[in-house]
């Protein structure tokens, strides 16, 4: 009981768990690709060929890193369908022969990256120790530790830079699909292929550990929309694995306990986009031809939308005709 607890707390979190600890990692230069601009090489970053071709990478398949030194992007994963993060490594100076020394740094490389993928992906611990003697500070330790077990990583580009004796690398995880991160999270919420474990609705279905009650009116006339897209550009929300949303008075309209097995384990709650024609661009390739587009009025935490009472009679009534909350065809404009 109190794990499933935990695991439903961490789910709703998983978004706003803060930070990234970082091993011997750097951000990236040049263009990210993805949804926003990346931070810029610090004085300490001395730019080599293998960071050229890392962000070319980046640049040619149109992706942007989850994580690295200089923040992250969760909203990247969400709309890529992957998460990426980055690591660096240098050579052993024990190593003599070259193609040893690379080859291990690149290796170590990877090792960094999945390190700090695992702190992404199930949060880190954090110890420190600090030493003041005669009201002088003797020394600052900050030991981190992390440890978790991922299916699914995948190495998708690495190189080692014999001048700057470095070796860079970029990891990737899935987020639905056989090995995706999400795909064996929303598998553990349900106890039979059809049927959601009940603890996991009740703790869906709760707001500040109070019950939220469903959203139920009578249907109204409506166009016949076969999808949803809430446009969210106003509103400091984010993508995450559980996303709700919410009328002003508390009432639950839509979250993963109405959408079938199959789909929420295949694609999750939803799209995620950073404009409306896009949105109807990615509902569109699942057979969607008639969105109705709502615009947010609000939210009741960063992965929980609002709705007006009048959009959510809309939204209801029009689900009531098309039924497609159970496709999860429900696209998330971002801002």
């Amino acid at each position: 009981m109190k794990h499933k607890r935990w695991l439903i707390g961490a789910l709703i979190l998983l978004i706003g768990f803060g930070g990234i600890a970082v091993a011997q990692q750097y951000p990236m230069a040049g263009p990210m690709g993805g949804q926003q601009q990346p931070a810029q090489p610090t004085s300490t970053v001395q730019l080599d060929a293998s960071f050229t071709a890392a962000n070319e990478w980046l640049s040619k398949n149109n992706l942007s890193l989850t994580g690295s030194a200089g923040g992250r992007d969760d909203g990247a994963a969400f709309s890529q369908e992957m998460i990426l993060f980055y690591g660096e490594a240098y050579g052993n100076p024990a190593h003599i022969n070259i193609a040893q020394r690379g080859g291990m740094a690149k290796r170590a490389a990877v090792v960094v990256a999945q390190r700090s993928l695992a702190e992404y992906i199930n949060g880190f611990a954090i110890v420190g120790d600090t030493l003041v003697k005669d009201g002088v500070a003797q020394y600052d330790v900050i030991r981190s530790a992390v440890a978790g077990f991922i299916k699914g990583v995948q190495v998708v580009f690495q190189d080692y830079s014999p001048e700057k004796d470095t070796a860079i690398a970029i990891i990737k995880v899935g987020m639905h699909g056989p090995d995706g991160f999400a795909t064996s999270v929303y598998k553990k919420m349900f106890v039979t292929e059809k049927k959601m474990d009940p603890q996991f609705v009740k703790a869906i279905h709760e707001v500040d550990g109070k019950p939220a009650p469903n959203f139920k009116a009578a249907a109204v006339p409506t166009e016949s929309y076969d999808g949803l897209i809430i446009d969210a550009t106003e509103q400091n929300f984010r993508p995450a694995l559980i996303n709700r949303v919410f009328t002003p008075k508390g009432e639950l309209l839509y979250d993963p306990s109405k959408i079938s097995q199959k789909v929420l384990v295949e694609q999750g709650c939803g799209e995620y986009t950073n404009s409306v024609d896009k949105a109807k661009a990615a509902l569109g390739t699942r057979g969607v031809k008639n969105p109705l587009i709502i615009k947010a009025v609000g939210t009741v935490s960063v992965s929980d939308l609002q709705v007006s009472d009048d959009d959510a009679v809309s939204i209801f009534s029009a689900n009531q005709k098309k039924g497609f909350f159970a496709s999860a065809k429900v696209a998330f404009v971002l801002k």
